[in-house]
């Protein structure tokens, strides 16, 4: 799995790639809409913005899937939204808008697991690589 380090940079890379190319390049990661999300760091308070895929849109919901790759432990982003559920996201560099994050209940996870998998296959891939069960989160706009 990658380290955190990496993982920034990666994000790092990702972001700039879709400020030069003018979001011709990172709009969409293996056919799944990218999109950027800030949530409240638990520890420190700040924003913390992370690039992620979405497999699921459904209206106004977005699904976001903690998988870190199918590391053993969930990614800072989630422990962020779980503790802050009041997060801002962007879909494809689109305007940021205040939305709620809450992880899927085991009956809306039953449900949008199949799909999430029909979209990327590596997802399921991930989940036999970690006895955690990775969690869906659905992020929808907050009032």
């Amino acid at each position: 799995m990658p380290s955190d380090l990496q993982l920034k940079i990666m994000n790092t890379v990702h972001r700039t790639l879709l400020t030069v190319t003018g979001g011709r390049i990172g709009n969409s990661i293996f056919g799944m809409p990218s999109l950027q999300l800030t949530t409240i760091g638990r520890k420190t308070g700040d924003p913390r913005k992370v690039m992620l895929t979405t497999p699921v849109i459904d209206g106004d919901t977005i699904v976001v899937v903690a998988s870190r790759g199918g590391d053993p432990t969930h990614p800072a982003w989630f422990l962020n939204l779980r503790d802050n559920p009041n997060v801002e996201v962007s879909l494809r560099e689109g305007p940021e808008r205040p939305m709620t994050a809450h992880v899927a209940t085991a009956e809306e996870r039953a449900t949008l697991w199949p799909r999430v998998t029909a979209a990327y296959k590596g997802y399921a891939d991930y989940q036999t690589k970690t006895t955690r069960e990775i969690p869906l989160v659905l992020l929808t706009p907050r009032s």
